[in-house]
């Protein structure tokens, strides 16, 4: 059975879960992401290989970034953002690196799981779709998680066609919570597609 290695972008995860939410006229100020329902989304059943998060640390996400290592097993690579743009920076290209040293390091191909908020980039030839066809010419499976409205069409498109695209906005109640007000209800995977091990 093939392993599965996660590819977990999670600035754009939550940013794209605000959009999801204020969408559907929800309340998204105070939200958080349930890291483990997330993750055994990612992982849906199978075994994890390795799993690799990105993000980005204004002071005061510290302990996010902190609760996402001890219930995930999973520490995350954080880079601070411009001083004079307040944008992040490298995060994407961070995670671009570790996908293409696992597609080099593992012999056989595995499964890639992407989570993502957006998949830009590809039209220039970078970004994370890019690297996802080059893990894909190579043998291995393809699963893309991420938000409906945030996520490049194209991205979306391709996913489906060589893999599968799980759209995150139909597990809102399992994955994403209100702080101090609500928490995250049991994970239902049982529609939750998957590619062919």
């Amino acid at each position: 059975m093939k392993r599965v290695h996660v590819f977990w972008d999670n600035s754009n995860i939550f940013i794209g879960a605000q959009v999801a939410l204020q969408k559907r006229n929800m309340r998204s100020s105070g939200i958080r992401i349930e890291f483990e329902n997330l993750l055994k989304l990612a992982i849906a059943g199978r075994r994890l290989a390795s799993g690799h998060c990105v993000g980005s640390v204004p002071p005061e996400v510290w302990a996010v970034w902190d609760k996402l290592a001890r219930k995930t097993g999973i520490k995350p690579e954080l880079f601070e953002r411009g001083a004079e743009s307040g944008k992040e920076q490298a995060v994407d290209q961070a995670l671009q690196v570790q996908m293409l040293r696992t597609a080099m390091d593992e012999r056989e191909p595995q499964i890639a799981v992407l989570l993502t908020g957006d998949g830009k980039g590809f039209r220039d030839g970078v970004g994370f779709h890019a690297d996802l066809e080059r893990m894909h010419k190579r043998g291995w499976g393809i699963e893309v998680l991420s938000w409906e409205d945030t996520c490049a069409g194209a991205l979306k498109r391709w996913a489906s066609e060589v893999g599968c695209f799980v759209r995150l906005d139909d597990y809102i109640p399992s994955i994403v919570y209100e702080q101090g007000i609500t928490t995250a209800q049991p994970l239902n995977m049982k529609k939750r597609p998957r590619v062919k091990d």
